[in-house]
């Protein structure tokens, strides 16, 4: 007999709560579905269930070996599942979630170029800030910028880093002049991203063999949307710290001016996130392949 037969008639044994059920759940006979297990026992020279003409009961062996029966025909299923997604087409609904200004701009496009590409293939897009809960609000995938908390059971990869560039108008540079060290910024205007109901957060830079230096900005403008802060930048309102990708049309226009030339650009990383199973379907797999290969061009 099959061992990973055997291990799944175990299994549904133990689910089922007798041999009788997983008899009619397989289409065998009782005394097939006894030997199934019996010859498990035989061959690891184990009793895994204690059996009498009333009721039967796992062994302590016998649970942990379930246990681990359960996970290999799981792995063997996503094994196979593999095999069927070489000769198979992504459809169905993919549901992704990812903060609003990267998403408009860098993720949506790929995942429409996916989408052209699968004809089968439903997106169901949610532009928000809001940080989403991936079960609870039945996303299959999560696009998330910057640091991430550890989370048991999601997955994540990393597919694309923004180069964040402190930036400002000529005309803010002639009136103020330009910051030549890190240290220097505290004694500029800052225009400010700050989330709905979150902390400003830090500026950072790069320094070799150490955390990251912080310089926490200081102004009076305060805006959640980076377009925003970019424009009020051209329109000399203060020092911007932002994406490069978002700004770098406007500094070859000379709408802006990158500073700090000579210090390093932190890379502020982006990730794709699913919830970990044994088998990631065909539309999650080919959206992340595509996000990781074409993120960078834009970012770059």
């Amino acid at each position: 007999m099959d061992r990973l037969e055997s291990m799944a008639v175990f299994v549904k044994a133990v689910d089922l709560g007798s041999f009788a059920a997983a008899a009619v759940a397989l289409d065998l006979s009782g005394p097939m579905v006894g030997k199934h297990v019996r010859l498990l026992e035989e061959r690891l020279g184990v009793r895994l269930i204690n059996r009498t003409t009333r009721r039967q009961s796992l062994t302590d062996f016998g649970r942990a070996y379930y246990e681990r029966c359960r996970i290999v025909l799981a792995e063997a299923e996503a094994a196979d599942a593999l095999a069927a997604d070489q000769f198979a087409e992504p459809r169905g609904r993919l549901r992704v979630t990812m903060p609003a200004h990267f998403g408009r701009h860098c993720v949506t496009p790929v995942l429409l170029k996916l989408a052209r590409q699968y004809p089968m293939l439903e997106l169901d897009l949610s532009l928000s800030d809001r940080f989403a809960d991936l079960a609870e609000d039945g996303y299959d995938l999560a696009i998330r910028t910057g640091d991430l908390d550890d989370k048991v059971g999601v997955i994540a990869r990393r597919v694309a880093r923004q180069d964040m560039v402190v930036c400002a108008a000529p005309s803010y540079l002639g009136i103020h002049g330009e910051p030549r060290r890190i240290d220097d910024l505290a004694n500029y205007q800052a225009i400010v991203y700050r989330r709905l109901g979150q902390a400003v957060q830090p500026w950072l830079f790069p320094r070799e063999g150490q955390a990251a230096q912080e310089i926490m900005p200081s102004g009076r403008l305060r805006l959640d949307d980076l377009d925003a802060i970019a424009d009020a930048a051209v329109e000399g309102m203060g020092l911007a710290w932002l994406p490069w990708w978002l700004v770098r049309e406007r500094i070859k226009a000379g709408a802006l001016v990158a500073l700090l030339p000579d210090q390093p650009r932190y890379p502020y990383d982006c990730h794709a996130l699913w919830l970990r199973t044994p088998h990631l379907p065909l539309k999650v797999r080919l959206a992340v392949d595509a996000l990781a290969a074409d993120l960078p061009k834009l970012m770059g």
